[in-house]
């Protein structure tokens, strides 16, 4: 019915922006690493110090995701998901840890209709009226 979940990294060129404040200090130890050649700029500095946590962390994160019964990766729904989620007369209810991406086609009434809740750790790509549409029930 859903397309099986793909690996996030086949989507390695999409990114999410973030903004971080950092404190004068740090921010000149940052900048100092970056002079001293050990990394390209900041935010490759920035990017490896979150993958590093992200390693150290690696056992919670997949126990919680197995807990929570999440979807590691990428989630696409495409109109004729949806449509077939309809037609069977069910609801979804999405926990996804990654991107969950509705198709452009798909409509608001057809996304209310079919999605039940919606809780993304990570983004969620869709259009602005199936955003609004499901505002009450994503978390």
């Amino acid at each position: 019915m859903v397309k099986d979940m793909r690996d996030l990294r086949a989507k390695a060129g999409e990114t999410e922006k973030i903004t971080i404040n950092l404190g004068v200090i740090d921010l000149g130890q940052v900048d100092l690493l970056v002079q001293e050649g050990f990394y390209s700029n900041r935010t490759d500095l920035i990017r490896t110090a979150i993958r590093n946590q992200l390693a150290a962390h690696a056992d919670v994160i997949r126990q919680t995701v197995t807990r929570k019964a999440f979807v590691l990766g990428l989630q696409t729904y495409t109109r004729q998901d949806l449509e077939a989620v309809r037609e069977a007369g069910e609801t979804l209810q999405i926990h996804v840890l990654g991107l969950v991406s509705i198709a452009d086609d798909v409509t608001a009434e057809l996304a209310r209709a079919t999605i039940n809740s919606v809780f993304v750790l990570g983004a969620l790509h869709a259009s602005p009226a199936v955003k609004a549409a499901l505002a009450d029930r994503t978390h």
